[in-house]
């Protein structure tokens, strides 16, 4: 018996997104060259992490203090906000902003780890949680979230 997983919806936009971009492997992942490509301002300061769209303009500012681990995972959070949603969370209902932040959660964890790039892990190790973290440029913790997720959602494949 096999067991395969079968990618989410967004599992399969964001690694259809990478792979327009030219991003199809773990060392092609860089948040400045995602940004440039996209038309992306992105700047990191002493400010908090947040992103803005007006018109044209699209700016990602993150927090230079966070370590490195945790800016790219900032940058997928506000990346989202920019791709996928509309309108200032400042001027909308509580549960619609709520909403957007659910979902750029769950987009900084695809992002993170692209369906298109788990082939780059051994599933067999048993530091797959660190040897992801390595590998991606990530926290354990959205590791372990994508490697339980992944494995809770295996289905039985038939020949």
């Amino acid at each position: 018996m096999s067991y395969v997983y079968i990618p989410f919806p967004l599992d399969s936009w964001v690694s259809k997104f990478l792979k327009r971009l030219g991003i199809n492997t773990p060392e092609d992942i860089d948040e400045r060259k995602i940004a440039r490509m996209l038309s992306i301002h992105l700047k990191y300061s002493d400010r908090r992490s947040y992103s803005i769209e007006n018109g044209n303009f699209k700016l990602i500012n993150i927090n230079k203090n966070l370590d490195k681990d945790l800016q790219r995972e900032v940058f997928y959070h506000e990346l989202c906000h920019i791709l996928r949603h509309a309108g200032s969370q400042l001027q909308m209902p509580l549960t619609w902003r709520e909403l957007q932040e659910w979902d750029a959660e769950h987009f900084t964890r695809y992002a993170a780890i692209p369906f298109h790039m788990l082939g780059a892990v051994d599933w067999k190790s048993h530091n797959i949680i660190s040897e992801m973290a390595s590998i991606f440029k990530v926290s354990e913790e959205v590791c372990e979230y994508r490697v339980e997720h992944i494995q809770r959602n295996m289905k039985l494949k038939s020949h």
